[in-house]
Formats: C-alpha cells, structure tokens, sequence
C-alpha cells in the first residue's frame, strides 16, 4: 500500500501529540515534589467508632509508606450517599492519582463510581462494593460469610418457639445486604423465625431505641444479630438496661464497648473484621496499581468469632487490640 509522505507526516504528528498528552495527563497526577496523590473518600469519620479510626489508621499508614499525599473527605453520616456523590465529583475534579471509596450505596453510588473509571483514575473500593463490576480492586470482608458466622452460632441455640431479630446499619449498603443474606443462610432451617429486620442508620441511639421496641413488640424474643458496630452496641445497651439475660446477642466488629459487653456476657459472640489491614490494602493496591503492576480483582481482609471464653488468648488480644507496627 503507498503511503503519502504528507498523509505518514501527519500520522506522526498526531501520535506524538497524543503520546505528549499522555505524559502529561500522567504528570498531571502528580505533585510537584513527586508524589502521588490519593483521595480516600469512606462512608464516614467518626472518631467515635473504632471501626472507621482504625481503617482510616490503615490508609494514613500506608500512604506515609508510600510516599503519598493523602486527602481524605467524607459524609457526615454513613447513608448520607447524596452528599458522598458530590464529593466523589469533588475528587475526580482534582485528578488525584487514585481514589479510594467506601460506598455509602450498593446502587446510588454506582455511577459517580463510574465517572472516576471514565477520567481514568484508579478506583479501589474498600470495605463495601456497589452493584457493578468496575472497580480496579474490591478490598473487603467476605460479609456473607461474616453474617453466616453470626448465624450459623445462634442456630444452636434457636427452637421452633423462637423470635429471631436482626439489626442493620445502612439499608441498601452492600454490606448491610450480603450480611443479612449470610445470617440467613446461617441460620438454616430457622431462618423462618426470624420476626423482624430494622435498620439503626449507624446510629447508636437509634439501635438503642430500636431494641426496646423490639423487646416490646416481641416479648419472647430470644436471638439478635446486630450488623455493625453501631446496631450491635445500640442493642446491647438496651438490652442491659432491661436486663434481659434472656436474650442471646451476637455483634460484629470489636470496639472497646463490644468487648466489656462481651466480657460481661451481653454479647454470646462477637465476630471481627480487620479495619486497619482492610484500609492499608487499599493504599498498597493503588501502590502497586501506579506501579504498573497487577492487582487481584477481589481481596479478603478476613474475619474471626470470638467468643468470651477465648477473649483472652494471645492470638485473638492481637486481633482485639492490633500492634500498628504491623
């Protein structure tokens, strides 16, 4: 085929053009002392909630490890997914050189979830997902197997007289769905006793509040799955207050509060995440990601029960209570 010398001329042109772009939209993501730029933008900051300071600790660590400039932006509270989407604009504005998200919702979040793909900035999730495939990297618990643990521990001690509660934090959180699915499938053969499912918005005295209608509603009941740790301490503060020693409690994640409640015996169970690794994986993801180099497409933080009779081992005061060397 012959080839214009104007026509190749021009094509050379245009592809040194492009390559020069390239380079500079690369730069762009840059500091100018060098440094990558990332924007962590989770459900929340509460300084109150030991899950979100830990997981916060882990990004801030790994970001100094890395050499990289961090921001971090968040809702005021955790389903507030309208005030995370201007934000998630907000970022992608600022052409960090990744971002991490922690979707307030499996579904609303979705397409500003897209427009950080679309400008070509590296999207790691952590700690929940949203209902599209399209991120780089999804570093979370398994939550379905974190729900099935809770349920698989109070199927042995559910009847068929049994009225089985479960309390939610965010309905419509990807976390909040697949751990409701996990205490279902846990349950097996009772998962028919469940009475009720409510949702605390993450909110202590909402959960508080929540329990206690609960407990007036439902005079008999005898189970409680409480899905983070908001909904588990809010119930476990009711149900103290009431005493009702009745009542078997399960929780999920390991605050100061979670673990007297189950020194005391409020909670049967609680069973942990790993916030800190979850939000240091997350930093060393995108890492690898500016690195050129290749990430899994799914990573499990892992989970563990603990119960009050193996609080004390050496292992589990190391989950409880974890070294920030590490």
């Amino acid at each position: 085929m012959k080839v214009h010398r104007k026509t190749a001329l021009l094509w050379a042109a245009a592809i040194t053009a492009l390559a020069l772009l390239g380079i500079f939209f690369w730069n762009n993501r840059r500091r100018d002392d060098g440094k990558n730029s990332i924007i962590f933008i989770p459900k929340v900051i509460d300084e109150d909630n030991d899950f979100w300071k830990l997981l916060i600790e882990g990004v801030e660590m790994a970001a100094a490890e890395n050499n990289m400039d961090l921001t971090i932006v968040a809702p005021e509270t955790e389903d507030d997914y309208a005030e995370q989407n201007a934000l998630i604009e907000w970022a992608v504005e600022q052409n960090p050189s990744a971002i991490l998200l922690t979707p307030s919702s499996f579904t609303e979040t979705t397409p500003y979830a897209k427009k950080i793909v679309e400008s070509g900035i590296p999207l790691i999730l952590v700690d929940s997902e949203i209902d599209e495939d399209i991120a780089d990297t999804v570093i979370t618990t398994d939550n379905v197997k974190l729900g099935e643990v809770e349920g698989d521990y109070m199927r042995q001690y559910a009847t068929e007289e049994s009225q089985i509660a479960i309390i939610g934090h965010v309905e419509g959180s990807s976390t909040a769905i697949e751990r409701e699915e996990g205490v279902r499938k846990g349950l097996g053969e009772y998962e028919d006793k469940i009475v009720d499912v409510v949702f605390c918005d993450s909110d202590y005295d909402k959960a508080y509040l929540l329990m206690m209608e609960l407990m007036e509603k439902y005079p008999d009941i005898d189970l409680v799955a409480g899905l983070n740790e908001y909904s588990a301490v809010g119930a476990a503060r009711a149900i103290k207050e009431k005493g009702r020693q009745d009542i078997r409690v399960v929780g999920i994640d390991s605050s100061l509060e979670e673990i007297q409640f189950l020194e005391e015996g409020i909670f049967e169970i609680i069973v942990i995440q790993n916030p800190f690794k979850m939000g240091y994986l997350g930093v060393e993801a995108a890492a690898r990601l500016l690195n050129g180099e290749k990430v899994a497409k799914h990573i499990d933080s892992g989970c563990e029960l603990i119960s009050n009779d193996s609080v004390y081992t050496e292992e589990n005061q190391k989950l409880l209570f974890p070294f920030r060397e590490e």
